[in-house]
C-alpha cells in the first residue's frame, strides 16, 4: 500500500544525501583549483632556449681565456667559411 506524503527516506537517508552533495562539490572545486594551478604553472615556464651558435661558444671560450687571440681568429675564420687552414 502506498502512503502518500511519505518518500521512504529516514534521517540517515537525508544525512547521506547531504554528505554526498558536499563531497561532490568538494571534488568539483578541487578539480577546478588543480586545473587552474596547472595552467598557471605551464604559462609561467619560458620556452626552451636555443642552443648557442658556434660563434657564441667560441667567443665565450675566448672571453674565459681558454684560447688566445690568434686561435680565436683562426677558428672564427674557419667557422665563417674562410680560407684559413684547418688542422685536426
Amino acid at each position: 500500500m502506498m502512503w502518500w506524503g511519505y518518500d521512504g527516506m529516514s534521517g540517515w537517508g537525508y544525512a547521506l544525501m547531504g554528505l554526498s552533495t558536499v563531497v561532490f562539490w568538494g571534488l568539483v572545486i578541487t578539480a577546478i583549483v588543480l586545473a587552474a594551478r596547472h595552467v598557471a604553472r605551464t604559462a609561467r615556464t619560458e620556452p626552451p632556449s636555443r642552443p648557442p651558435r658556434p660563434q657564441e661558444v667560441l667567443a665565450q671560450r675566448f672571453a674565459r681565456g681558454e684560447i688566445d687571440a690568434e686561435e680565436y681568429r683562426s677558428r672564427l675564420e674557419t667557422l665563417r667559411g674562410g680560407q684559413g687552414s684547418y688542422t685536426a
